[in-house]
């Protein structure tokens, strides 16, 4: 099938606006804009950018991604906004993650809008905002779009299928002793030394909740990342607390989790975040037996990495997107702009296929 570079100049356009979480109206404006200019249904508001093609009698596939980028950072050779191209890959930040999805999806769906007969049911393109941090649109602008029976989450997956994604929780976990001199620590009774109890149990973490296994994504892994403790370097600390960042398999709820680690330790368990739950496309998919048809050589795997699907987690969905998840966030940020047109090509075919 020949592509048009319609989409590479469409990317250009995408990373050149920057976007950082909290300030996206730029680029919201422009793929609005862009999809008037292609005769294409459009609406934004604060909870992102929808795009429709096709009639709403059938059923709805919608595929979603989001306009937001993390900070530049340092340690770049290039300009992070600039959206420069060498050897066939486009620089910038947010190139993968995940604007080559949002400029691959509007492309598909100009490409659609063209034909003759057209689609047998509804394509919803839905770009939202803030995925990045903590305060993502995609509940409020899943809502307002009305019934989706299927999603395909643009990340970068070099469109490979994610059928499965981890969830995450974040725990605090508190052990509590006595502060003494620490030359004198054990002269007065009993004593307990936080830090002590704090490393007893985070020794533990890797034997616990090992008894689940999910078929694609594994165990779960329960990984500290903070840890906190001291008055002074002669004190023996009253209170030792850690960060625990929990990545959780379908297998498991998080209450589940929360509920053995309660159990094994003695340290107090404290859930700080459990909304991003682990996800997967469910037995018997008609979103994943079309995406295959539509692109027969991609492989089916587990993704390690939250997006948010975890809101679109009702729906038969699946995560799919040109770009590799390995240079998200990095300094010199870029994708393959073969891969950008291959992603074009694979929504244009599952489209029909599934809303035939």
């Amino acid at each position: 099938m020949s592509t048009s570079p319609t989409e590479h100049a469409l990317l250009r356009e995408l990373v050149r606006t920057p976007s950082v979480s909290g300030d996206e109206e730029a680029v919201a404006l422009l793929v609005e804009s862009r999809a008037r200019e292609a005769g294409l249904g459009v609406s934004r508001d604060e909870a992102g950018v929808r795009v429709e093609v096709g009639p709403t009698g059938g059923r709805t596939l919608a595929l979603v991604s989001h306009l937001d980028v993390v900070p530049p950072g340092e340690g770049w050779t290039c300009d992070p906004f600039g959206a420069d191209v060498r050897e066939g890959r486009l620089y910038g930040r947010g190139s993968g993650d995940a604007k080559a999805s949002v400029a691959a999806m509007l492309a598909a769906a100009v490409r659609l809008a063209s034909e003759k007969p057209g689609l047998g049911g509804r394509l919803l393109l839905i770009f939202g905002h803030g995925e990045e941090t903590r305060h993502t649109s995609m509940p409020e602008a899943v809502a307002r779009a009305g019934r989706i029976d299927a999603a395909v989450i643009g990340e970068p997956t070099n469109l490979e299928f994610a059928v499965a994604q981890r969830g995450l929780m974040m725990i605090d976990l508190v052990a509590r002793g006595d502060q003494r001199h620490a030359g004198r620590a054990a002269e007065d009774g009993a004593f307990a030394n936080a830090l002590v109890l704090l490393s007893r149990d985070l020794v533990r973490l890797h034997t616990l909740a090992q008894d689940r296994p999910h078929p694609v994504l594994g165990q779960p892994t329960i990984t500290p990342t903070m840890v906190e403790a001291g008055v002074s370097r002669n004190v023996t600390p009253p209170v030792a607390r850690a960060v625990l960042d929990v990545r959780s398999t379908p297998s498991w709820t998080h209450a589940e989790l929360a509920e053995v680690l309660r159990r094994e330790l003695e340290s107090e368990v404290i859930v700080t975040s459990d909304r991003l739950v682990p996800c997967e496309t469910p037995p018997g998919s008609a979103l994943l037996s079309a995406a295959r048809r539509a692109r027969p050589s991609a492989t089916s795997y587990g993704s390690p990495t939250c997006s948010d699907w975890v809101f679109l987690r009702h729906c038969d969905a699946v995560k799919c997107g040109p770009g590799t998840s390995r240079r998200s966030h990095t300094p010199d940020e870029c994708v393959e702009l073969a891969e950008v047109s291959e992603a074009v090509d694979f929504y244009t075919l599952l489209a029909r296929e599934y809303l035939s």
